[in-house]
Formats: structure tokens, C-alpha cells, sequence
């Protein structure tokens, strides 16, 4: 995935025509300014835009509207708003569960310990295919430590495919431009990557 937050469209349409098809976006208002004309859909009907930063509740209906994937919901009620805002649009995104695995206090998603009842609940709402796994490994822990979180990820993935068998299932979303080639040597199957494609951010 080619993280563009920051990024001006011209360089998600560059990225786009290279056939990286999948963009990140950190923020419902940045994505809404640089998105919201549809030209992603216009231009590359293939093209993907996924939500990768924390969501605030009461943007849950812009997101829905814009989004094709919301890969950072770490709550039930925060999945319950999207799920309100979807039905009403007629859509059903791709949806990740975030988990903080890293244990930093700075960082969204849900404790480990919750994902698997957190997941359960999530599998039941209507309009929201829920597919996934996603976290951010330590910003300043050693290899040890990242690859100990995203280790985590995929444990708590397979358990909750064991014990709830969902329909969708199998993403497991992380790594980013320092620590991508760790997270899929611990079985990522997408990686987030920013500056690493276009070069540091101001």
C-alpha cells in the first residue's frame, strides 16, 4: 500500500500508474481534499483507498462515504457507527481490526486480550466485511521487539480464525517503510509504505 498522507494527488496518480492500486490515508480531512472529487474511481477503477489512521466517532459517516477500506477500527462502537453509516449508503467496506501490540500507551487500537471477543461482535454487524488484523509495530523498539509485536498479530489472527472460522478472513496489515522486511518475515500480507515509495515527508 502507498501511504500518500502528506503527499500532494500527483503522487498517488503516479504510484497509481506504476500499479501500486492500494493508497493510505492517515486522516478523514486531508483524504476528503485530496479524494473527494471521485477521480481515484474515475481514474483507476481499480484503485483502493484505505483509512489507516485512528477514526474519530463522529467522522464515521464521511469515512464511509469515502473509503474503501477502514483499516484502523480498535472498538465496538466505533464499528457500530460505521456499520449505521454504511447501511444507509448502501455499502459494505473492508474493515481491519486495529490492535496495539507494540503496548505503547501513545498508540490506538484495542488491548490484545479483547481482539478475539472485540472480533466476535464485529462479525456480526451487516454492512462490514470484516477481514483482518492490523498494527503498528514499536517506533523505537529493536528487532526483538517488532517482530515480537507483529509475531502477536499474527497469533492472535490465526485464533480468532480458529475459533470464529469468518467468511473474510486472512489480512494481516503491517509493517511500514523501517520495519516492512520484519513484518513479512512474520507473515504480513500488506505493508504500508510512505517514505520508503516517495521519498521523506516535510
Amino acid at each position: 500500500m502507498a501511504v500518500t498522507k502528506t503527499h500532494p494527488p500527483e503522487f498517488a496518480r503516479k504510484a497509481c500508474a506504476a500499479g501500486v492500486l492500494d493508497l493510505g490515508e492517515n486522516r478523514v480531512q486531508e483524504a476528503s481534499e485530496k479524494y473527494g472529487d471521485g477521480w481515484l474511481g474515475r481514474e483507476f477503477p481499480h484503485g483502493k483507498l484505505h483509512l489507516i489512521g485512528h477514526l474519530q466517532s463522529n467522522k464515521a459517516k464521511r469515512a464511509a462515504e469515502l473509503f474503501d477500506s477502514i483499516d484502523s477500527v480498535d472498538s465496538v462502537e466505533l464499528a457500530e457507527k460505521l456499520d449505521l453509516a454504511c447501511s444507509r449508503l448502501g455499502k459494505r467496506p473492508r474493515v481491519l481490526l486495529q490492535v496495539n501490540t507494540s503496548g505503547e500507551i501513545q498508540k490506538s487500537g484495542c488491548q490484545p486480550g479483547e481482539a478475539l471477543k472485540i472480533a466476535e461482535k464485529l462479525l456480526t454487524l451487516k454492512s462490514l466485511d470484516i477481514s483482518g488484523l492490523m498494527a503498528i509495530g514499536p517506533l523505537d523498539g529493536d528487532e526483538l521487539a517488532i517482530r515480537r509485536s507483529f509475531a502477536e498479530l499474527r497469533k492472535l489472527s490465526d485464533l480468532i480464525a480458529s475459533r470464529l472460522a469468518p467468511s473474510s478472513w486472512g489480512v494481516l496489515s503491517m509493517g511500514m517503510s523501517d520495519d516492512y522486511e520484519w513484518a513479512l518475515l512474520e507473515g504480513a500480507t500488506e505493508i504500508r509504505l510512505g517514505s520508503a515509495l516517495f521519498g521523506p515527508r516535510e
